[in-house]
């Protein structure tokens, strides 16, 4: 069982099956998933949208190099809006949703209605890969559901069969209790046939998220889903929540407002609260601090 299983942390795990053949990568994000939760005051309903996507975002970022990140979008016409998340090689995300306090009434499984709160739209993957302009990729949803619509991401957009499997179990107190993933792709030259037999073994499997709940680590996921082909685990990986945010960024967005909106922002607040998106991070500038960047800023136009 991984370290993640015993409760030291999130974590992913990224190998090969079949010889090579087979891309796998699992992870536990329960507390990642909960982080992000009690950052943004979500919902049952938005917190499981948001969850499973950073699920999939970290494994996005694990397939990156060095400083390359990835950003996902999905933007839809449900009550959520839209879900934003960020990921890097290292294993840290970030993300948020349109409307936090998003919770519908289950699904006809009983389950989270994750696709009612997202509804129709896009699903959009802007790679930056520290080069020129970054690769972009975008496909319709086809379900709400999240892995799905990554699933079909994967496939129309870049040519490779995949099997996504996502999900985040919420407790009767709000917070998240089990959350993870599985991510199962063909390499190229893998051979038509291996896709329908994994697909039909991760239908098999339980939802990801009450195998995690039961105590399931990477390993067992990705064991469960290789079964008798052979498993060469790649490397291991802590995922976390962990924001680029700064009160040095945000001073440096101030003082780009310019000479004139600081003067208005002193005269008609005397201060000023921002707020990070991706964290819900809150910094305060007051009176003197504005005061200190006007001054920057007007020596600038100068």
């Amino acid at each position: 069982m991984s370290m993640a299983a015993h409760g030291n942390g999130d974590e992913l795990v990224q190998a090969l099956l079949a010889g090579g053949r087979v891309r796998a990568l699992a992870a536990v994000t329960t507390r990642t998933a909960e982080e992000a939760r009690w950052r943004h005051d979500l919902y049952p309903t938005a917190a499981a949208a948001l969850g499973r996507t950073l699920t999939v975002s970290a494994f996005l970022g694990a397939m990156l190099k060095d400083s390359q990140r990835v950003f996902v979008e999905i933007a839809g016409d449900g009550p959520l809006g839209f879900v934003r998340a960020d990921a890097d090689p290292q294993g840290r995300v970030r993300g948020y949703v349109g409307n936090p306090h998003v919770h519908l009434p289950a699904n006809a499984k009983g389950k989270l209605d994750v696709a009612g709160a997202i509804g129709r739209g896009m699903l959009h993957i802007v790679r930056d890969l520290g080069v020129g302009q970054p690769y972009r990729g975008y496909v319709p949803l086809v379900s709400g559901e999240i892995g799905e619509d990554f699933a079909h991401y994967f496939m129309y957009s870049e040519q490779t069969p995949s099997v996504v499997a996502v999900g985040v179990l919420v407790d009767t107190d709000g917070r998240v209790r089990a959350s993870g993933g599985l991510l199962v792709q063909l390499l190229p030259g893998a051979g038509e046939t291996l896709i329908p037999m994994l697909e039909e073994r991760a239908r098999a499997l339980p939802p990801v998220s009450r195998a995690i709940d039961a105590g399931q680590g990477p390993d067992d996921l990705i064991g469960a889903v290789a079964q008798d082909l052979d498993v060469k685990i790649l490397r291991r990986l802590p995922v976390r929540f962990s924001c680029r945010c700064s009160r040095q960024r945000f001073e440096r967005a101030l003082v780009a407002l310019g000479e004139e909106e600081l003067r208005d922002m002193l005269d008609s607040d005397g201060s000023a609260e921002l707020v990070c998106h991706f964290c819900a991070q809150h910094y305060r500038f007051s009176a003197r601090d504005l005061e200190t960047l006007l001054a920057e800023a007007t020596k600038r136009e100068q």
